[in-house]
């Protein structure tokens, strides 16, 4: 492992990367530091929990000048994102004069205003919040030397590349820019070539989505069945805190909901909630005051929680990259995790696929726990409709559980298709596991 010390960093940064415990740099950090620090752009790969916001804080707190004027930008893609990218610099800055300010939608716009008028020399922004600023003459671009693309891809899914776009053609020419993402679409390497000047590239394990390092698992059971597990799995998790995904937030509010009935100590984000509301629930989960956060992808993008041991998937994601991303929450920084995805019958084709991308060997929880999978036969249901059971006008939508009432419960709420296949293989899973 490389010391901080190697790669060029200097007092008083060093005491305070030791004042909280960092001494060796991860490969991402050994790679994009000295690079940053030799004035030239970098294109970071690295997957989360792998160190980035040190590989381009560090640098960047080393040589801009404590004089009030901004000099360095980091773009985020969310408000949680951004807030815990201004918590990391205000730790790695403590022994320095040099400030930073949190800007982003949902607080109060006369707090950001205030602390801009004080004088910060980095801003750590969502992109709408920030061309807010801009518009309003609260955020001048003139004196800017570094500029940071935090979860490029991120941004890039959640449609801010045109802002993004809108923000570095304002910024100096003669700028450094490192450009830092978890996969690399076209896109964000089309974006990097144009307002890029010859950037470096440094990409860490940039085929390996396969997880390793986390105990993966699955347990395909009806909708309606996965609280009880998700109850079981919790009380079994003592190694660390939890996080729930789901994919909506209808689906986020009625588990946490039921997480809270059954006296779990449990705090949830998910895109209506207040500001006030999202800062608070991560602070207490953060602090340890919460064991469960319950969450959509959106807003708990970019969490790094250490103590985080289990990943609970309640819905499966309709892409592998978010899976990958989600259960990328625990194992952070090299430590041990463990994942489960709650696999309804409808959702049996989406988690096909993305066990196809895997290269671990997923643990089979319906074999180790003995539950039967019992996938409703479509055959029996189609004479059953045909009949007309359960309705005088012949559409077979009510009345013994063969009709819309049934399917809806089946169903992942995510207005995903029903997929059939062959009752006898799990849609193809017992094959790989």
């Amino acid at each position: 492992m490389t010391k901080f010390n190697e790669l060029g960093i200097k007092e008083p940064i060093l005491t305070a990367l030791n004042d909280i415990g960092f001494q060796e740099a991860f490969p991402i950090q050994a790679g994009a530091i000295p690079v940053i620090l030799s004035g030239q752009d970098v294109i970071g790969q690295a997957h989360t929990g792998t160190g980035k916001t040190a590989a381009f804080s560090l640098p960047i707190i080393q040589t801009i000048v404590p004089n009030k004027k901004i000099q360095a930008l980091i773009l985020a893609p969310t408000r949680e994102l951004a807030v815990q990218i201004s918590g990391e610099i205000q730790k790695f800055s403590k022994r320095s004069s040099v400030r930073n300010v949190t800007i982003y939608g949902g607080q109060s716009i006369n707090v950001q205003l205030q602390e801009l008028q004080r004088g910060v020399e980095i801003v750590v922004a969502t992109p709408g919040r920030l061309i807010d600023h801009i518009k309003r003459g609260s955020i001048r671009l003139e004196d800017v030397k570094y500029v940071v693309l935090d979860e490029a891809d991120t941004m890039l899914d959640m449609g801010f590349i045109e802002d993004i776009k809108f923000i570095l053609d304002l910024v100096p020419e003669n700028r450094i820019t490192s450009l830092f993402s978890a996969t690399m679409p076209p896109e964000i390497l089309m974006l990097a070539e144009k307002h890029m000047k010859h950037p470096q590239r440094i990409f860490i394990d940039s085929d390996d989505l396969s997880g390793e390092g986390i105990e993966q698992a699955f347990l395909v059971i009806r909708d309606k069945e996965k609280t009880d597990y998700l109850f079981k799995f919790i009380k079994e998790n003592v190694a660390g805190q939890t996080i729930v995904f789901c994919s909506t937030k209808d689906r986020t509010r009625r588990v946490a909901h039921e997480l809270e009935k059954a006296r779990f100590n449990v705090v949830s984000i998910q895109g209506d909630m207040s500001q006030f509301r999202r800062d608070k629930a991560m602070y207490l989960f953060r602090k340890g005051k919460a064991d469960i956060l319950v969450a959509t992808d959106v807003a708990a993008r970019g969490i790094d929680v250490p103590e985080v041991a289990l990943v609970v998937n309640y819905d499966v994601p309709n892409q592998d990259m978010v899976y990958f991303h989600r259960i990328g929450r625990t194992a952070r920084a090299g430590a041990k995790g463990k994942a489960i995805t709650l696999v309804s019958y409808s959702s049996l084709g989406d988690f096909k696929a993305i066990s196809s991308q895997t290269k671990v060997q997923m643990k089979d929880l319906n074999k180790e726990l003995g539950i039967e999978v019992k996938i409703p036969d479509p055959l029996k249901r189609e004479v059953t409709q045909r009949r007309g059971f359960g309705r005088s006008d012949g559409y077979g939508r009510s009345g013994g559980g063969y009709g819309r009432s049934h399917d809806r419960r089946d169903r992942d709420n995510r207005g995903g298709r029903r997929r059939y296949g062959d009752r006898n293989n799990y849609y193809g899973l017992r094959s790989r596991w």
